[in-house]
């Protein structure tokens, strides 16, 4: 009985822990109202992986998975791509454009992909204005040991599906750093498009 209310205690603490924890952490923005779902998505612009500018419309006509994340620092971003690849033949089999928006350098986040041997779209947003006009800027996110390399600011992460005429469809922004949408909640979004 007595180790009983040892484990309840125990259990207690912890929960109290994550609780005190997770107040400190700082909490992702509220989803603004031009990435909600039903919404056109707002046009931005980037770079792809041959330093060309690519627009969000050029998405029109089938469906997308676009994902903005941190980096390759990131050991949350770097799980998510790696939960990825696991789907990612069931994404692309349903005729849709997986894409990464990252901050910046796109070679770091290549080398993931590379490594899982997939072939994800990278755009970059290195300044950022992606993340600003969208409203998805996380000010000086970035951690002390990574700012000479990767700069202060960086992006919330945000998981975004849109549809063949570029409506959003599904949209999460990150309530923390590390909440990230499973990879079947995305597919399952997608395949009921």
């Amino acid at each position: 009985m007595e180790s009983i209310f040892v484990w309840v205690g125990v259990g207690c603490l912890i929960l109290i822990g994550v609780i005190v924890v997770a107040k400190k952490m700082p909490r992702g923005p509220v989803l603004p109202e031009a990435l909600r779902s039903g919404q056109p998505l707002p046009e931005f612009s980037a770079t792809n992986e041959k330093g060309q500018t690519v627009q969000s419309n050029a998405l029109v006509g089938r469906p997308s998975v676009i994902l903005f994340v941190r980096g390759n620092w990131c050991p949350f971003c770097t799980k998510q791509v790696k939960l990825l690849t696991s789907q990612y033949k069931e994404i692309t089999s349903v005729g849709a454009r997986l894409i990464f928006v990252t901050p910046k350098p796109l070679q770091t986040t290549r080398r993931v992909a590379e490594f899982f041997e997939v072939e994800f779209e990278f755009w970059l947003d290195d300044t950022l204005s992606a993340a600003t006009k969208l409203g998805l800027l996380l000010p000086e996110g970035v951690p002390k040991d990574h700012i000479e390399e990767y700069g202060k600011d960086t992006v919330w992460p945000t998981a975004l599906i849109t549809d063949s005429d570029g409506t959003i469809r599904y949209s999460k922004i990150s309530r923390y750093i590390f909440d990230r949408p499973d990879p079947e909640v995305l597919l399952k979004h997608l395949k009921a498009i």
